[in-house]
């Protein structure tokens, strides 16, 4: 893989992280007044008109719809639909900062996923970044301070199914774009949804229960103030979703996941910000070895890709 590949990918999986950020805690936000199924089919139809514009204007045209891998977009969808919504329900039910961090297995996963399945050779220095952003979660959950719950081990669920995704990702990118991946990810959310709606819309499997109550709540016509926010989390989801899909396409798994762990910092960035907590010595204990950790991998890429540049011009 060109050094200057992995440098674009690194920076594709950082942007798309931190963009991809506002997602979360704008749906964390919508979470107390609206459906899951409602939430997620008014962000797909912002990001699926973000990425028809996209196609629209952009040398390849329509072509990019078309695809020969109907089966594998299909499994695709299914992962990243279930994903999604473990994730959210997890989250509505849990401060925001802790969902993320839970949800942080994932680069572990991936890094070990891309080993069997991808045959992706990981060195020790990928191993150790992963490893450091790891600790730096731990460091945040605090075991036994009451984080491992049931809304936590469905965050979990989600972030296997979340690695898996992005693993199928990475091995259709020889012919599939981001721009294909992500169309027919946000077709399986509209479709979906818009069942669901026509299912439960009304309320009537409505619980009270925080941990289900998101999921089966009836549907209401959004008040003005909250559109801002639908549109936030669509765009956030079409652009931030697209370039990390690009960012798995083209650079090895292993490679891209430790630069995830960005969006844990943002995670406590949009705590302080929209729900007012604040991270105490701990919280920024574990932030300095998240970032660290990811920091390196982008070190040490551009050391590596300066001395490959030195030795072809020699």
């Amino acid at each position: 893989m060109a050094r200057s590949q992995a440098l674009t990918g690194i920076l594709f999986a950082a942007g798309g992280t931190l963009i991809f950020s506002v997602n979360d805690v704008a749906i964390k936000f919508l979470s107390g007044g609206y459906a899951l199924h409602q939430v997620i089919l008014i962000r797909a139809f912002v990001a699926m008109a973000f990425i028809l514009t996209v196609i629209h204007v952009s040398d390849r045209g329509w072509s990019q719809i078309a695809t020969s891998r109907p089966r594998m977009h299909l499994l695709r969808v299914v992962i990243v639909m279930v994903s999604n919504v473990t994730f959210f329900v997890g989250l509505a039910a849990m401060p925001l900062a802790d969902a993320v961090a839970v949800a942080y297995v994932s680069p572990i996963a991936i890094t070990l996923l891309s080993i069997v399945f991808l045959g992706e050779r990981v060195g020790p220095r990928r191993w150790a970044a992963v490893i450091v952003g790891m600790v730096g979660v731990i460091v945040m959950l605090r075991p036994g301070a009451g984080v491992i719950q049931p809304a936590a081990l469905l965050v979990l669920i989600s972030a296997v199914l979340y690695a898996s995704g992005n693993l199928l990702a990475r091995h259709m990118g020889g012919t599939e774009s981001a721009m294909t991946l992500s169309f027919y990810v946000q077709s399986g959310f509209i479709i979906v949804s818009l069942a669901m709606g026509l299912w439960a819309g009304d309320g009537h499997l409505a619980s009270k229960d925080p941990l289900w109550g998101f999921l089966f709540r009836p549907w209401v016509w959004p008040p003005v103030q909250d559109w801002p926010i639908f549109l936030a989390t669509g765009l956030a989801v079409g652009i931030g979703g697209m370039m990390v899909t690009q960012a798995y396409r083209t650079a090895e798994a292993g490679l891209i996941a430790p630069l995830e762990y960005i969006g844990m910092p943002m995670a406590i960035v949009w705590g302080v910000v929209v729900f007012g907590t604040f991270p105490d010595a701990t919280a920024w204990a574990g932030i300095a070895l998240i970032c660290g950790s990811g920091l390196y991998v982008i070190w040490r890429e551009a050391t590596l890709n300066r001395r490959r540049r030195r030795a072809d011009a020699a």
